[in-house]
């Protein structure tokens, strides 16, 4: 091409081309082609390849912050729209390709002898029942991984990123999924001493195995899913295990008082102690620096030669504060599609602070099932003409004792919203559920060991939120019998 024909080109093309979601390329205007008017195709070629080697990521289209399970499921998603080769680039922390997080807690923690689960046997999607998307498996499909190298910057203007290592990185479309950080003891008492772990990636789950193996005293902190899940495995390694926390029963933000007896009494039966409505002064550490013990501010300490922090999660939202946080429930602010308010820029999984449209609340969920069913939803309307509202049913789930030669597996589902009064129905022999009633509505559903059409029949319920007579389920002789009142009900 001659050096007037690329001045023509040029001099055609508006000055910015805006494509969908923010992606744009900047040409010079035609005016400011006219100083140079001996401009050459092969020195425009070499300015263009310079100014494109600034940038370390190939992929640019569409930028995926984060490694979790929201990036898996958004990488599935555009594969399946053929927008991933050449087109996508994830960037993450780890030194992994996404995986189901929730194993780490549950299989990934039991002995060797047990079974454990492992890499590459959990990478997403295969929690869903979808393929196992390996390493090669984006290689194949032409996505660009970018491994151990957090994002820590960025410039809205530039679309651009900035990793740790240096790295400045092109966008046109950007999806954070930057999921959630444990929350942990601060340094002052004893959050860091060597025996002290938190939970959130396979590093800090290996590290845990680790001290497990020469594990005798085991001390839980927090009643919450990672309190129970890592007590459940620990009772495998046969450790002298304490579950301390501040609440008075397991998971309050779920069970009610006689759902959470049940469970407790269950730990117990396996020889787990627990210490309720215990708060920590601090952790004590021993001539070697190790933690021995855990302090209580009643004065009481209790000896361990390991602990496990499980008191929660905070949304990873740096550098992206600028995006745009929601103050009520934390995280970043999105809509029904996960746009946030600068265009171009999404968020999804338990970072978005989405309309969760059935309550007609603004919601931040910290579970697989949304981390999975967000990333779908947002790439689906990046790419297509789909419009629809997120329309997100909450669900929780927990497996535990699953452990090979376990006497007795645990694996209760919930549907719904918590709210209202409540109604149990079963013995935990091995079923028991858990109905919650609202202005004589159904609004959400618990239910143990059930069947595959039993478990089926929980999210029916909790989305028609049907009008259910109170005292035939308080009547029920069984929860079969409950279960067969509440489907009438629809």
């Amino acid at each position: 091409m001659s050096s007037v024909a690329v001045q023509r080109l040029m001099a055609t093309m508006p000055n910015t081309m805006s494509f969908k979601q923010g992606l744009s390329l900047w040409c010079p205007q035609s005016a400011s082609l006219n100083r140079f008017p001996r401009i050459s195709s092969r020195s425009f070629r070499r300015s263009y390849v310079a100014a494109a080697s600034s940038f370390a990521n190939e992929n640019r289209e569409y930028v995926v912050v984060g490694g979790g399970n929201s990036a898996g499921y958004a990488a599935k998603t555009f594969v399946e729209h053929g927008q991933a080769n050449g087109k996508l680039c994830i960037v993450t922390k780890e030194p992994y390709a996404p995986y189901e997080r929730p194993a780490l807690t549950k299989a990934y923690l039991f002995p060797t002898d047990k079974k454990p689960a492992r890499l590459p046997g959990f990478h997403t999607c295969v929690g869903s029942g979808g393929e196992r998307q390996t390493p090669d498996w984006y290689n194949e499909q032409g996505i660009e991984m970018l491994y151990e190298d957090p994002v820590t910057g960025i410039d809205i203007e530039k679309q651009t990123l900035t990793t740790n290592s240096g790295k400045l990185l092109k966008y046109g479309t950007l999806i954070i999924a930057t999921g959630c950080t444990a929350s942990r003891f601060p340094e002052k008492i004893g959050g860091s001493l060597p025996g002290v772990h938190y939970i959130r990636d396979v590093a800090d789950a290996d590290s845990l195995i680790s001290s497990l193996g020469k594990a005798k005293k085991l001390v839980v902190v927090g009643g919450g899913y990672i309190g129970m899940e890592v007590a459940a495995a620990a009772v495998a390694w046969k450790l002298d295990t304490t579950i301390i926390f501040p609440e008075e029963h397991l998971l309050p933000r779920l069970f009610t008082p006689s759902l959470a007896q049940k469970y407790e009494q269950l730990y117990q039966d396996n020889g787990v102690k627990f210490v309720k409505g215990a708060k920590i002064k601090h952790l004590e550490s021993g001539p070697d620096g190790r933690v021995v013990a855990v302090k209580l501010e009643d004065g009481s300490s209790i000896e361990t030669d390991t602990v496990v922090i499980g008191i929660g999660a905070k949304p990873a939202v740096s550098p992206f504060d600028v995006v745009g946080l929601n103050s009520t429930v934390g995280g970043i602010a999105v809509d029904g599609q996960f746009r946030t308010s600068i265009p171009g820029i999404f968020a999804i999984g338990d970072v978005a602070a989405f309309p969760l449209k059935i309550y007609n609340r603004i919601a931040r969920v910290e579970h697989v099932d949304h981390a999975r069913k967000s990333a779908q939803h947002c790439i689906k309307s990046l790419l297509t003409a789909h419009t629809h509202t997120y329309d997100y049913l909450p669900y929780f789930y927990s497996r535990v004792f699953e452990y090979e030669g376990s006497p007795r597996k645990v694996w209760w589902q919930f549907f719904g919203d918590s709210v209202g009064e409540t109604v149990e129905v079963g013995n935990f022999d091995p079923k028991v559920a858990t109905f919650w009633i609202d202005s004589g509505k159904l609004k959400g559903v618990l239910l143990e060991s059930g069947s595959p059409e039993e478990f089926q029949l929980l999210p029916k319920l909790a989305r028609n939120q049907p009008t259910v007579d109170k005292s035939k389920l308080q009547n029920a002789s069984s929860v079969e019998e409950a279960l067969e009142i509440a489907q009438s009900s629809l």
